[in-house]
């Protein structure tokens, strides 16, 4: 599926608006029609510093959801509340969230909630960049999940989701959405001691209804739970078996990793599209125009022009507005100069 040369996009997530996790905290002092009103307009601002960045490719900032999977588990039945965090103080990590219990038999009666999300974008969104929605995939989902009797591992529960996120995908398909990041970064951080072909396996049955339909990517990274990773930090663990993941996108993490394996991106190119993470979203360094354009013509010595998507190396939640809004602003006007330099319009 080809795209215009050296295009600029991101993962999906974009920090709240201030007044949005001031509220977040006090939803029971919203009534339905003042929420309906929040989401918008949060939408609309994500949307907005998106547009004025100059991205070729914009998502709706994931504004209605907690994190980027957490508030999937909303839409779940069969499941309890998340249970108690095992540690609540000390260093943020990980192991600060709790995990959900599997009560019944895991179904999405009422789907998952992107397609909502997807027509929220289409209505708030000008004409002009293309429309991107996130979806994480069944075994990152499964990993907030307790195994039972009836789903006894972690793999268990990835096969009664993965129906489930197929279903989504297709909808978003049947809804007009063009372009779909099914985000696996628990594949990546895992998979240095797993079976890399069941993980193909695994994505591949997932996407399989809407190959072809859609313009399909994956996101692996490391982890970012704010600002920290999770997973062991290479790629070369991945490859070759990765390179078989039915996608049009294969989206990686380099910037954090000041470009490490930067020569993968090679093999990715000759199979599809390749988009590198050229921002640093766990830094509060802002990367100049000057630097993005030296890190993109890296980059063009591995990998055409035609194969190359520059982003952000994670969804931006996790990082302060005024960096975001700075970061996509010298990320776009850094390939915009290579760009001019190539003679790309």
């Amino acid at each position: 599926m080809k795209t215009q040369p050296l295009r600029t996009s991101v993962v999906g997530s974009y920090p709240f608006p201030a007044w949005l996790e001031a509220s977040a905290g006090r939803m029971e002092d919203f009534g339905s029609a003042d929420i309906g009103e929040m989401q918008d307009d949060a939408a609309a601002v994500a949307i907005g510093d998106q547009v004025r960045s100059g991205l070729d490719v914009i998502t709706d900032g994931e504004q209605t959801r907690f994190d980027f999977n957490l508030s999937f588990y909303g839409f779940l039945s069969g499941i309890s509340l998340e249970a108690e965090a095992p540690r609540k103080w000390g260093p943020l990590a990980h192991d600060q969230r709790g995990k959900h219990e599997v009560t019944g038999i895991l179904d999405a009666p009422e789907g998952l909630g992107t397609v909502e999300e997807f027509q929220r974008l289409q209505r708030l969104a000008p004409d002009g960049p293309r429309l991107k929605m996130s979806v994480p995939g069944p075994f990152t989902m499964s990993g907030r999940l307790l195994p039972n009797r009836d789903y006894p591992d972690r793999y268990a529960l990835t096969e009664a989701l993965l129906p489930l996120i197929r279903k989504e995908l297709e909808d978003l398909v049947a809804a007009g959405c063009e372009e779909i990041c099914v985000d696996e970064p628990s594949m990546s951080c895992y998979g240095y001691k797993e079976d890399t072909k069941r993980f193909v396996d695994i994505f591949n049955r997932t996407v399989e209804p809407v190959v072809g339909k859609t313009r399909l990517c994956t996101h692996l990274c490391f982890g970012n739970f704010k600002g920290h990773p999770v997973g062991y930090r290479r790629y070369a663990p991945l490859f070759p078996d990765f390179l078989d993941l039915k996608v049009d996108e294969l989206h990686l993490e380099m910037a954090n990793r000041e470009y490490a394996e930067l020569e993968v991106i090679a093999e990715v190119a000759k199979r599809m599209d390749v988009a590198v993470g050229i921002i640093d979203v766990k830094s509060y360094f802002i990367e100049t125009p000057e630097l993005i354009a030296e890190k993109v013509k890296a980059c063009l010595e591995h990998a055409p022009a035609e194969r190359l998507v520059f982003a952000p190396d994670c969804g931006l939640s996790q990082t302060a507005r005024w960096a975001a809004k700075k970061k996509l602003v010298n990320m776009v006007e850094g390939v915009r100069r290579v760009r001019k330099e190539l003679g790309i319009s």
